[in-house]
């Protein structure tokens, strides 16, 4: 024990200091970017606030506030909804496990959706397709239209054809089948995704936050590649980064060191 003035401070009173502020620390990445953050800074000042009116003896507002910090820890779930799902997703992911499971892509599966990519992307088809990895994603399959169909690039081009039924959602792909079309994504409220990309990359980057999945994005406006993998979005890519990206992600043999990359590169058709 260190005594400091009339406080006893040990080792076990250090490591509990130092997991405290790792907690915290990684609680404040988890929602630095978004709105929530605002939130907890609005709950501080109430606390704060009720201390003070506390100390100034002003009961009614005391009664009235602490009326408010009741319901505070229901309020704390309801507001951090998005972030504490993100939270649980990340501590049950578990990473070796992936290895195995994750695994879902085959040779033939990459090759049919880069054709299709290459050529909705010369077009400038919009197309979301989204690879169920270690997530089942079966309630988004159950509100899209069911199907059960190989992947195929003639197929992925029909879906997203602006004049078919199904072009308007995403399409899911697991266990290299085509499971569902026409599926409709949760939009990301990160801020910090650029105003340049509409609905469909922040339904990319939404569905990525809290699942375990791959999703490729063509934009309708300029045929740029994109993708999206643990809340994050890298656009711009080649056919060939694309592939190498797919093949990483998805692809039955996965090489030491590669993994998802942000590498921004310009689009190259050829």
């Amino acid at each position: 024990m260190i005594p400091i003035g009339f406080i006893e401070f040990g080792i076990k009173d250090l490591l509990e200091t130092l997991v405290i502020a790792l907690v915290l620390y990684y609680l404040y990445r988890w929602i630095r970017g978004t709105f929530a953050i605002q939130a907890a800074l609005g709950l501080l000042f109430i606390i704060l606030l009720n201390a003070g009116v506390g100390l100034l003896g002003f009961t009614t507002l005391n009664f009235l506030l602490r009326s408010v910090l009741d319901v505070g820890v229901l309020a704390v779930f309801i507001i951090f909804q998005p972030e504490i799902r993100k939270l649980l997703y990340n501590l049950g992911q578990n990473t070796s496990l992936d290895r195995f499971l994750g695994r879902t892509g085959s040779v033939d599966m990459v090759s049919e959706v880069i054709e299709a990519v290459r050529n909705m992307a010369q077009t400038k088809t919009g197309a979301l397709i989204v690879f169920a990895r270690t997530s089942s994603l079966q309630d988004l399959v159950d509100v899209g239209v069911k199907l059960d169909a190989r992947v195929n690039a003639s197929l992925l081009q029909t879906i997203f054809q602006k004049d078919t039924p199904l072009h308007d959602g995403a399409v899911i792909i697991r266990n290299n089948r085509i499971v569902a079309a026409s599926c409709y994504l949760p939009i990301s409220q990160n801020p910090n995704i650029s105003s340049v990309f509409g609905t469909r990359h922040r339904a990319a980057v939404g569905i990525s936050e809290t699942n375990n999945v791959f999703v490729v994005v063509v934009s309708e406006e300029t045929g740029r590649i994109s993708i999206a993998k643990n809340g994050a979005l890298s656009s711009g890519l080649s056919i060939q980064k694309l592939r190498s990206e797919m093949e990483a992600s998805l692809g039955e043999v996965k090489e030491e060191g590669v993994g998802f990359s942000a590498e921004k590169a310009d689009l190259e058709m050829n």
